[in-house]
């Protein structure tokens, strides 16, 4: 016997998943659908002045290590997208590994996260570069208020009916 897919199931589709048929807002039922490994990974940048660059290079700051504590932000960030995207589900994370690395005037960011379950991780990795990033100008807003946070962007993905998917426009 088969069982009848939901009116709010996911569609097989192209089309928006969070809307039900009635064009509401709904989170998706994934109840259905098949645990597998999911990954992850997106990138941003925190665009600055050279000075402030070298001052976060130096450890510098006035508040802290910058790089360790945005790092711990992004991670304790992938563990709560849940509680700040409406639809997300709470998801058990198995794996994250968030990065930044100082250039001349930014700090690149990168985050890798990782679970075996019935929907995917791009929120959790967005999530956790977005944090990082505010965390970087929070604790350096002081000597530079001029900063951007740029091109927080989801740079691949696998797991799940999609399978694997990779930003080519590089």
């Amino acid at each position: 016997m088969t069982i009848p897919e939901a009116e709010d199931q996911e569609p097989t589709g192209p089309g928006l998943s969070h809307f039900n048929a009635e064009g509401g807002a709904h989170m998706v039922d994934v109840g259905r659908k098949p645990e597998t490994r999911r990954v992850a990974i997106a990138s941003g940048l925190v665009r600055m002045r050279p000075e402030t660059a070298t001052v976060i290079r130096e450890g510098r700051a006035g508040k802290g290590d910058v790089l360790g504590v945005a790092q711990i932000a992004g991670i304790m960030a992938t563990k709560r997208t849940a509680d700040i995207i409406p639809l997300c589900h709470p998801l058990p994370i198995t794996h994250v590994d968030v990065s930044l690395d100082v250039g001349e005037d930014s700090v690149a960011i990168r985050a890798e996260v990782e679970t075996w379950g019935k929907t995917g991780v791009e929120m959790e990795a967005l999530t956790a570069v977005s944090a990082a990033a505010l965390t970087v100008y929070d604790m350096t807003k002081a000597i530079d208020r001029g900063m951007t946070i740029e091109s927080i962007r989801l740079d691949s993905k696998e797991g799940g009916r999609s399978g694997r998917w990779e930003r080519t426009d590089e």
